[in-house]
């Protein structure tokens, strides 16, 4: 089995950890979960975390083939399309974001303009599906739970694991949004926790619990025993109980309404109104809270 060169790039402002997985024997390379920043009081777009890949990529002649999303992030704004536009590749993503795109574009009242189809991607694949990076093979796992439409990706001996696996001492993602669901996460989890042992996994958010230094790697093995959530003989029950348990303690995302309608697009932007500027809405008690016939409205 090929073990492909991993470059992790940390966002920390969103917790982020971005990669570039590359064939050295071709020079073939691929971006997994690339971050478009986002300054939300002000509206204004960065692309300082995009930049610095970029700049990886061209010092070191590298040829991108894939841009492979694990998911549609609700913490950070993906720039797959501003990554494409300079140097080529083929965004991809899991074929269950067409749930995804029809559960969210109904939340966010979007209207026929906005195709629910995937086809904003270049690329979707299915549980099992494989593709090729240069000389190395990839392999896509659907692994819904967090989403419905999550996937992890194994290049070689290194498997990429979105959301759906934390470093072993953080445990696992939410699964509190609209579609997740712990029971079908807790059977994502065992079924990468059932590949082999020195499987190289890397994660796409760290948090460093208790003020520890960033750490983004482990293995199968690794997680298999010392994962705090699904580690060890934890039983489904246990899991969805713990789960449900700390979701509820959560605070939504602070950039979850702008990442997922841009995210949902496969990283494009709204269309411009008229005048040229962009908008994007805030859907009221979109997620719960007080009923809208009590509030005031229309006068």
């Amino acid at each position: 089995m090929m073990s492909p060169h991993v470059t992790h790039f940390f966002d920390a402002a969103t917790y982020t950890l971005t990669y570039v997985v590359t064939d050295t024997t071709t020079g073939d390379c691929a971006i997994i979960d690339p971050v478009l920043n986002l300054d939300y009081a002000s509206g204004a777009i960065g692309t300082d975390s995009a930049d610095q890949v970029i700049a990886y990529i061209k010092d070191n002649d590298l040829n991108l083939a894939l841009i492979l999303e694990t998911h549609i992030h609700a913490d950070h704004l993906s720039s797959a399309p501003y990554l494409q536009k300079h140097l080529g590749g083929r965004i991809v993503i899991g074929s269950h974001i067409t749930t995804v795109q029809d559960t969210f574009g109904t939340i966010f009242d979007e209207d026929e303009g906005f195709r629910r189809d995937g086809s904003q991607f270049d690329v979707m694949l299915s549980d099992g599906d494989t593709f090729k990076v240069g000389a190395l093979k990839g392999k896509a796992l659907h692994v819904p739970g967090h989403t419905p439409a999550c996937m992890a990706y194994q290049l070689g001996d290194a498997l990429f694991a979105g959301d759906t696996l934390f470093m072993p001492d953080a445990g696992t993602a939410r699964c509190d949004f609209p579609g997740g669901d712990a029971r079908t996460l807790y059977e994502s989890c065992q079924r990468l926790l059932s590949l082999p042992d020195n499987l190289r996994v890397f994660v796409c958010h760290d948090y460093q619990p208790e003020g520890r230094v960033l750490a983004f790697e482990s293995t199968v093995a690794k997680q298999r025993d010392d994962n705090i959530h699904v580690g060890g003989a934890i039983s489904v029950d246990e899991f969805v109980s713990l789960r449900e348990a700390r979701d509820a303690t959560l605070a939504m995302p602070s950039l979850i309404l702008p990442s997922l309608q841009v995210n949902m697009r496969a990283g494009y932007l709204p269309p411009p109104n008229g005048q040229g500027r962009m908008f994007l809405k805030v859907p009221i008690n979109a997620f719960g809270g007080a009923q809208l016939d009590q509030l005031p409205a229309n006068k």
